[in-house]
């Protein structure tokens, strides 16, 4: 509800009807396997679905942070290797720091997944 003040200080009331239009398509065979296979893939298709799983997947091999490469974060992937230089002293740090990078690879690629579904809305 909209209250509008007039000059001579007297409110009155009005509303704000909006419409959208619907429009009614055909709906044949090929269209409803379309709909389905973007449904099952959230819109990104078979390489976008599958891309948050390789990330974590070439993240698990130790000492590269190759997830993090994959994810196009190539400053990031090189900081975690600096990083790791001073923490393998103390190997429970380098541990949380290796199960950090698997995390975060996994996080990115659905960051970057996520943007493309709403970029494609």
């Amino acid at each position: 509800m909209l209250i509008i003040l007039h000059r001579s200080g007297m409110m009155q009331e009005s509303e704000i009807i909006v419409q959208v239009p619907r429009s009614e398509e055909d709906h044949n065979d090929r269209n409803i396997l379309k709909l389905i296979f973007a449904q099952i893939t959230s819109g990104v298709g078979f390489w976008g679905s599958l891309q948050p799983i390789i990330a974590v997947l070439i993240s698990l091999i130790p000492f590269l942070f190759l997830g993090q490469h994959f994810n196009r974060s190539h400053q990031k992937g090189i900081d975690f290797t600096l990083l790791q230089l001073p923490l393998a002293l103390t190997g429970i740090l380098w541990i949380g720091l290796y199960l950090w990078s698997i995390f975060d690879a996994w996080n990115e690629a659905q960051k970057y997944v996520l943007e493309k579904i709403n970029n494609s809305y």
